[in-house]
């Protein structure tokens, strides 16, 4: 009860009331049942449908949401021939996904043979460029990766999310778990204290959502532009005044692949718009 109380006056949290005026609130919001027993929600809401109708009409209309043009800015790196073996990201990245190009944005994190460990699509990226490319690797939250990213995940818009978590990926999994429940920083929370205790009410003046990943790389209005979610993982670390890994680093790669995993069944909405 202490702790409850600690973490309501720490961050603000109010319980929301009938006037929320959002689709998870109204009954009109899409919710997944989750097929695997072991999940941990009864439920599996996406982010869009904990935000008020301004910020879901910008997702809604392309040429309204700003991230649209980072993923044309990706466009435009994708068919770029760079490195020293004249290809350009659009000749070698089938063979680098190990997966069809539309079916990226609904498997990734996933365990990739090549590389012998769970990978995000950020590394495979890098990975394309400096072994079939001859390219150097982008910086995590540059204009070129954000924009690439972008781009690749929009190819499986509308897709359901379907990580496995099992086999080879399944250390990497229990890691991320394991990570999702443990307290971080002076304000001594866990990712679950807000996306499954408290989704659904307020901190603050911004909705608690479920935490779902479905839509990154995605425009956040604090942000004044797009982000990937390792960014945003560490923007909710350094709020518990918690230490952040850098960017790639194997412990946000597991959050990231449980993370994913939490949202099975979900429709990928990258590139999203939230506030």
């Amino acid at each position: 009860m202490r702790l409850a109380i600690s973490i309501v006056m720490a961050l603000g949290l109010l319980a929301t009331g009938v006037n929320a005026k959002t689709p998870y609130h109204d009954g009109t919001a899409e919710v997944i049942k989750p097929k695997d027993k072991d999940h941990p929600l009864g439920e599996v809401v996406s982010g869009y449908d904990f935000r008020k109708a301004m910020i879901r009409d910008v997702q809604d209309d392309d040429f309204s949401n700003p991230a649209m043009l980072v993923a044309d800015y990706g466009e435009e790196q994708w068919t770029k021939v760079e490195g020293t073996a004249g290809k350009s990201m659009s000749d070698v990245f089938q063979g680098c996904a190990e997966v069809p190009l539309n079916a990226v944005g609904a498997v990734y994190p996933r365990y990739h043979s090549a590389g012998g460990k769970v990978m995000t699509l950020e590394q495979v990226i890098n990975m394309c460029r400096e072994t079939a490319m001859g390219a150097k690797p982008y910086k995590w939250e540059s204009r070129e990766m954000l924009g690439l990213t972008a781009f690749i995940k929009l190819q499986s818009r509308g897709s359901r999310m379907e990580v496995a978590i099992d086999g080879p990926a399944s250390k990497t999994f229990a890691r991320g778990e394991e990570l999702y429940y443990t307290r971080f920083g002076q304000l001594d929370m866990s990712c679950a204290h807000c996306h499954e205790d408290n989704y659904g009410n307020y901190i603050r003046a911004d909705m608690l959502s479920q935490g779902q990943t479905n839509g990154f790389p995605l425009y956040r209005l604090k942000w004044n532009g797009v982000g990937s979610v390792h960014r945003r993982f560490r923007g909710c670390l350094e709020n518990i005044r918690a230490q952040k890994p850098p960017y790639g680093h194997e412990d946000l790669v597991a959050l990231e692949l449980y993370t994913a995993w939490r949202g099975n069944g979900l429709k990928v909405e990258t590139p999203a718009y939230r506030n």
